[in-house]
């Protein structure tokens, strides 16, 4: 329709039965297609539509539930860590009391083929045992510093685990919450009766506009609730 035909309209020059069919059905279709926008752009509606359904509540959904095999699983790990790292610790201790007892032997070793060069200078197999075995004490020495380097980054290997035992506990702090909430909204929401007591709730009431029809025996299993 246009501007022309809608101010002869509104000024009543033209009949409301005299505009053209086509133009009718273009202007609804118009207003059709217009309110199908509003909607399709309308956020809450939009929001609805998007909205997926909750997951069952499984074993595998369950928050709580899971958070209590996570602070479960990982103490396990933690403690199977620990005690892994308690054995290397142990074993890197005793090889290093093996050590200690061969750098003695060693500096023994060293003491009497010094005196045994200065004795017999001309013998030159004194002064080869003299050099291998001073050579010796410099390689043990040497594996010594690496054990004992490797103890303390266990060490320290073991403070940093210390965390997992601070993180398991803030997660439990927050189940504890958690349950709290849980256990607040299930008293705000009591009621005086029991559920078994109460009166089922009618399939269908008046305004309903779907076609499914509550069976006999709905109906009569109804009445007899009412009935108790």
């Amino acid at each position: 329709m246009t501007q022309e035909e809608l101010d002869a309209l509104m000024g009543g020059d033209i009949d409301m039965d005299e505009v053209p069919e086509d133009t009718a059905n273009t202007q609804e279709a118009q207003n059709q297609n217009d309110d199908e926008a509003i909607s399709s752009t309308d956020p809450i509606t939009a929001g609805i539509e998007a909205a997926e359904l909750p997951h069952p509540a499984t074993d595998e959904n369950k928050m709580v539930h899971q958070l209590d095999d996570v602070t479960k699983e990982s103490e396990e790990k933690a403690s199977e860590i620990f005690d892994i790292i308690e054995n290397i610790s142990s074993d890197l201790m005793d090889k290093e009391e093996d050590l200690q007892n061969v750098v003695e032997v060693l500096n023994s070793n060293i003491e009497l083929f010094a005196t045994l060069c200065e004795k017999f200078p001309d013998v030159q197999t004194f002064q080869e045992q003299l050099e291998k075995n001073k050579t010796a004490l410099e390689n043990v020495n040497t594996v010594l510093e690496v054990l004992q380097n490797s103890g303390d980054s266990i060490m320290s290997v073991m403070d940093i685990m210390q965390y997992q035992d601070i993180h398991r506990q803030k997660i439990e702090r927050v189940i504890n919450v958690m349950r709290a909430l849980s256990k607040y909204m299930n008293t705000l929401f009591e009621g005086k009766i029991e559920d078994e007591k109460r009166v089922s709730s009618a399939v269908h009431i008046a305004g309903d506009t779907h076609n499914e029809l509550a069976s006999t025996d709905d109906i009569e299993a109804l009445l007899e609730q009412f009935g108790q």
